[in-house]
């Protein structure tokens, strides 16, 4: 079975605003993007030692451009189909084949690849601002848009929750995976493509012409108050440049609206850029807490961080985690639970603790190489053994437990609970993501075509639900968007139209209650709202809320141990 929380990123997050870091692994070939810590801007020498000079970087990647493109040229003219070969495609390959040989996170990007990591750094990329997803409908999968990012182009457009990509620029996208559609619909900026599309609201054609330009791609989509007094902010999307400030901002927001205590979601969170993460953890560990040790093969990457805020914030804090959890996010997971400053809640985390550093490479290339390991306050590595298992049970989580560098051991917390080393982090409270059964599944495509119909008045005796859009920003509430019975009534009937049977039905009420009005949400407000509706009925979430109290006596617990040394 597979958790609903990544059935419904998959079905949201294959968008147009995806880049290929962080929680997007989920929507990309694993042996080309997997989740990494990053540190930006360093060549080093072959010895290990100081960073080389930028003319002698220049120089070696020049002579390995060099050896590249004359094993090219003697492979495409000696080999039979050499002809048809395409020298980048084997490039990718080869160097690819070379750093996964080396460990799974090493890797080799070409220049389409490269932009998008980049793009994702820079909290932004070039396109139209539209999330997509592919349904299928009469045997036949289309791309349809989920929502639009206020002010984009796509949003200037008046493009619309289920209108569905009929054509870009003329090629026809029926059939086409929602992946292959984005990379078509971004390019330039500046450039414009011409999109056909079945409008949702009346199933007439239409062809717009949009021009594509730079969209914001925030990492912290959303915060708002979960219950009274308590904070939540989705960190979801990884570390980029803007992490910190885009945190402090929605932290400041919170407590303006008077929070006591906040519960901060990593799930998903595949990782990125370390300062980030660092400057996060900041926030709420007193100066001169550790926070991470590094350790590499150079001088430069033997590093040491510790918290220098003379006034952090001290309410109680919940961490969510789950099995995307990794890297840079797990590095923040670790130093709340080696210093006893907040609860750990959710599924263990993936277990990755290398660091890479992004390398530019010619012909707008680049390479991420592994450079350096982390260890947690508390010396313990997150990192799970890679070397005895292949890459898919390492990506799928299936792994030996093992720290990189020492055997399996056991590490104390401030307040001395237990944590320990080589297999991420395991939370303080163990608690399992929802789980989707293959049943409830093949529902998903039908609820769609049925809600698409549905917020347009064409499903007979529901025409109240014709779509009302609200602004978007507005927080969803407990009883906005009920499904009553009638509604799951006239959703069986249509579903048995599409050759559901309606046992399928029957055993899946509550599945189909929360996706239905998951779904009109989305078409009410956008994404961001329609993810509050699963948060709402989140069994993890429950248990979070639950923790605060005991989220608050460690905090205490562990402040007077400190003070009694």
């Amino acid at each position: 079975m597979i958790s609903s929380r990544r059935i419904t990123s998959v079905l949201l997050l294959i968008s147009l605003s995806a880049g290929t870091l962080t929680s997007q692994i989920k929507n990309v070939p694993l042996n080309q993007v997997d989740p990494f810590t990053i540190r930006t801007g360093s060549t080093f020498s072959a010895s290990g030692g100081s960073p080389i000079s930028e003319i002698e970087r220049t120089e070696k990647l020049g002579r390995v451009a060099a050896d590249i493109r004359e094993a090219e040229e003697i492979i495409s003219s000696s080999h039979f189909s050499g002809n048809r070969l395409k020298k980048d495609e084997l490039t990718k390959s080869a160097l690819s084949g070379a750093l996964h040989s080396l460990d799974p996170h090493s890797n080799f990007y070409n220049r389409s690849e490269w932009k998008e990591l980049l793009d994702e750094q820079r909290s932004g990329y070039t396109g139209i601002g539209a999330t997509i997803a592919s349904f299928r409908r009469a045997g036949s999968a289309d791309t349809y848009i989920l929502g639009t990012v206020p002010g984009s182009p796509a949003a200037r457009a008046n493009l619309q929750y289920a209108d569905r990509i009929v054509a870009i620029n003329g090629e026809k996208m029926s059939g086409v995976p929602s992946e292959k559609v984005r990379d078509k619909i971004r390019g330039t900026n500046g450039t414009v493509l011409r999109l056909t599309v079945e409008r949702a609201s009346s199933l007439k054609l239409e062809t717009i012409e949009i021009r594509r330009n730079r969209v914001p791609q925030p990492s912290i989509p959303d915060s708002y108050l979960l219950r009274p007094g308590i904070g939540y902010i989705d960190m979801s999307e990884g570390f980029n440049y803007t992490t910190s400030a885009e945190f402090n901002a929605a932290l400041q927001s919170l407590k303006q609206q008077g929070i006591k205590s906040l519960i901060i979601d990593l799930r998903g969170n595949g990782g990125g850029i370390v300062d980030q993460a660092v400057k996060v953890a900041e926030v709420f560990l007193p100066a001169g807490t550790l926070i991470l040790t590094q350790r590499g093969r150079s001088r430069f990457d033997n590093r040491i961080w510790t918290s220098r805020n003379l006034n952090p914030e001290r309410m109680p804090l919940v961490i969510l985690v789950d099995e995307e959890t990794a890297s840079a996010s797990e590095i923040v997971a670790g130093a709340f639970q080696d210093d006893d400053r907040a609860m750990i809640v959710g599924e263990k985390t993936f277990g990755k603790g290398l660091v890479q550093s992004v390398l530019d490479l010619p012909a707008g290339t680049g390479v991420t190489l592994t450079t350096a390991r982390y260890l947690t306050p508390a010396g313990r590595s997150i990192q799970r053994d890679y070397t005895r298992i292949q890459p898919y049970d390492y990506f799928n989580h299936k792994s030996v437990t093992a720290d990189i560098g020492k055997p399996y051991f056991e590490a104390r917390t401030v307040t001395d609970r237990p944590v320990f080393g080589g297999d991420g982090i395991q939370p303080d409270e163990i608690v399992n993501g929802v789980e989707t059964t293959s049943a409830e599944i093949e529902l998903l495509d039908p609820v769609f075509t049925f809600t698409r119909e549905l917020v347009n008045g064409r499903i007979p005796g529901q025409e109240h639900f014709r779509l009302r859009r609200d602004a978007p920003g507005k927080r969803v509430g407990i009883a906005d968007f009920s499904v009553p019975d009638t509604l799951i009534a006239a959703f069986r009937d249509y579903a048995i139209t599409l050759g559901n049977s309606p046992e399928a039905s029957d055993q899946s009420l509550a599945f189909i209650r929360l996706q239905l009005r998951y779904n009109v949400a989305m078409a009410s407000l956008g994404a961001v709202a329609a993810n509050q509706v699963l948060i709402d009925e989140d069994p993890q979430i429950a248990k979070a809320i639950g923790t605060i109290p005991r989220a608050a006596q460690l905090t205490i617990q562990a402040n007077n141990i400190r003070q009694q040394k």
